[in-house]
Parts: C-alpha cells; structure tokens; sequence
C-alpha cells in the first residue's frame, strides 16, 4: 500500500512528488505501542505539537484533532482500521485559511515490524496541485517527536513541537 516518493523537507521547502509526501522512520518499539502512541490521544499530544486526537478508532468513525481550549486543528475519517499495522485517514486542515482552503486529503500510518523494531511509513496524499509546506511539512517533526518519546521516553524540544501545549 505504501507509494514511494522523494524525502519532504520543511526546511527546504521540498515539494511531493505529484500529489504524494512519503515520510518513512524506523522506531525500537513494538507495533501494540506504536499503535497506542498514534491513537491514544494524551501520547499523541506529546509529539504532535500539544494535540491530543480524540476518535473510537474504528472502520468508518470520524476524529478530531483538538489543543487546549477545544481548538480543533484538523478531523477527518478513519477509512480503514486495522490495529495494529494500518490506519488510513481522511485528512481536514484547520488551522489556518491556507490549508482549510486545499480541502480534504488522506494519510495512511503503515506499521511494519523488522526485527525487535517498527518501520513506520507514512504517506499523505490526495495533496492538491497548489499544497504549500505548511499542510504537508510538520510530519519530520511529529515523527521525529514519536520516536523520541518512544525510545527515550521524553519529549522533543525542538522550537514548535510543543506549539499548541498547555504553558
């Protein structure tokens, strides 16, 4: 299910390719945990940056992404299911008029053991033409967050990863 593309780069500015942005990081976890850090939003509020993702995690249920003071930030779909290797989303920017204008996309989580590891693939497509980096480019920093906190157990401090944290 994974489609390949070149590397993202916020920094940089890098476009997807087409209409695909393929992010792809190895953790030392499990996949049970790794599910776990995706959907359990109090994890999930750890690495991306401060927001907890509120849904019942099944074929067809909706989810919103939601910071301090019930701002939602983005919701969607979950389209398909399948703890703990796969969960494909509907995807609707909300933080700002740039990205709500570039309408609804998709991401797919694909979690893949290797060794006492996970390979965590993730895919965000259906971008429109006109996707600039600021719907696309957060992920190096959520994933990078992810597995900070998975293997080490503390929070990345990197400028941003906390943007929407209480304090």
């Amino acid at each position: 299910m994974t489609t390949q593309g070149d590397t993202v780069s916020w920094t940089r500015g890098t476009a997807p390719v087409g209409d695909t942005a393929v992010f792809e990081i190895y953790i030392k976890t499990t996949p049970e945990r790794l599910w776990e850090a995706i959907t359990d939003p109090a994890m999930r509020a750890k690495y991306s940056f401060g927001i907890g993702t509120e849904s019942d995690w099944t074929n067809g249920s909706t989810y919103r992404a939601e910071g301090p003071g019930g701002v939602t930030v983005s919701e969607g779909e979950n389209l398909v299911v399948e703890p703990p290797r796969l969960l494909v989303q509907s995807f609707n920017a909300l933080w700002s008029d740039e990205v709500r204008a570039q309408g609804t996309t998709r991401v797919t989580w694909e979690i893949e053991p290797v060794g006492d590891s996970c390979r965590l693939t993730v895919v965000h497509d259906q971008l429109p033409a006109s996707a600039n980096a600021e719907l696309y480019g957060g992920w190096p920093m959520i994933l990078s967050g992810l597995k900070t906190l998975l293997e080490t157990g503390e929070l990345l401090t990197t400028p941003g990863s906390q943007m929407y944290g209480e304090g």
